[in-house]
């Protein structure tokens, strides 16, 4: 059975050396930490978790708690944090939500009874009881918030400017000509829903136009309430030149149902979705999109959660990560 010093002999490194590249590879210079992680996934080593965690009090187990795991857009955060998370001696468990409360705080809980060491949550609420009179870093495991922030002081966080964001992509639809901008938005509980409605409202009225209620349909970030939502902008008597979703997963099924009603892209009507996910530019007709930097998202977030995993305190910050237009064959001028 291959353990650390066989693994040092194989790198020619002592086993102190091997047992700093799995719990402190900072520590230990990128090319002998390189040639130590070589010889251990080309020998398939797995490191005694449960004794390091029991000599250290520490799982090397974080968490994240977020509402749908095989979102498109989640998937490459996700993976960028666990890069990392690896590289510095941590495994990565995954919660699923579902958008339950009950689930949060759940998963949350694991940081709490010691299942693990630190949590990046992607929720809106605070998986936590906390009390006002007491500093928010003496209640709270490490954790880092990201995209879908908490409406809580103190904690470290992650996002885009949603609603400026959302301004540019409605700016862009502007310059071609559209003055109804229907709106397929994500859920109305979300707090980057409701910056990107402040971003549409924002552009509207420096354009001097009219906020008008019955061009904002729900999608709730979901495939069939999307088509529902795209089926009832288009049977407006005054119905919109141009759709905007909120996801880009909304807007692909935006293209899908306009195509099944028998109307051209972007003839007929100009598509904008958001994100920027990868199938974004395979759909027909590619996809236009805000781009969100889901990679640097996730490496952000790792860079914030780190320190707190070695000791430091938690630390006030929002980290905001720039966002981009990207014009694809999805959206025209008006009549075009």
């Amino acid at each position: 059975m291959i353990g650390i010093k066989e693994i040092a002999k194989e790198a020619n490194v002592s086993p102190a050396t091997v047992s700093r590249v799995l719990r402190n590879p900072e520590l230990v210079a990128e090319a002998k930490r390189n040639t130590v992680l070589e010889v251990i996934k080309r020998t398939g080593y797995t490191p005694n978790s449960l004794g390091v965690s029991l000599r250290k009090s520490k799982t090397y187990n974080l968490v994240a708690v977020i509402p749908d795991v095989i979102s498109a857009f989640n998937y490459p955060v996700i993976r960028a944090i666990e890069s990392i998370a690896l590289q510095h001696g941590y495994s990565l468990l995954l919660g699923d939500t579902q958008e339950q409360e009950s689930r949060e705080r759940s998963f949350a809980a694991m940081a709490r009874s010691r299942q693990a060491d630190g949590i990046l949550l992607f929720c809106s609420r605070l998986p936590f009881d906390i009390d006002p009179a007491i500093p928010l870093a003496d209640q709270l495991p490490p954790m880092v918030n990201a995209c879908e922030t908490v409406s809580v002081t103190g904690l470290p966080k992650v996002n885009i400017d949603n609603a400026a964001a959302a301004e540019d992509a409605v700016n862009y639809l502007l310059s071609l000509g559209h003055r109804r901008i229907g709106i397929v938005a994500g859920n109305m509980t979300s707090p980057s829903t409701l910056d990107r409605l402040q971003g549409y409202r924002r552009a509207l009225q420096k354009a001097g136009l009219p906020y008008e209620d019955e061009l904002i349909e729900v999608g709730d970030y979901g495939l069939q309430k999307a088509e529902q939502a795209t089926r009832k902008l288009v049977a407006r008597e005054n119905r919109p030149t141009a759709i905007f979703a909120f996801s880009d997963e909304m807007a692909m099924s935006c293209l899908a149902t306009l195509h099944n009603l028998g109307y051209k892209i972007p003839q007929d009507f100009s598509v904008m979705g958001f994100d920027n996910i990868s199938y974004a530019q395979y759909c027909y007709p590619a996809l236009t999109t805000i781009a969100q930097p889901m990679t640097e998202i996730g490496i952000a977030c790792m860079e914030l959660l780190l320190p707190q995993l070695n000791g430091e305190p938690m630390q006030e910050c929002n980290k905001i990560l720039p966002h981009k237009l990207i014009v694809r064959n999805s959206t025209g001028v008006v009549g075009g």
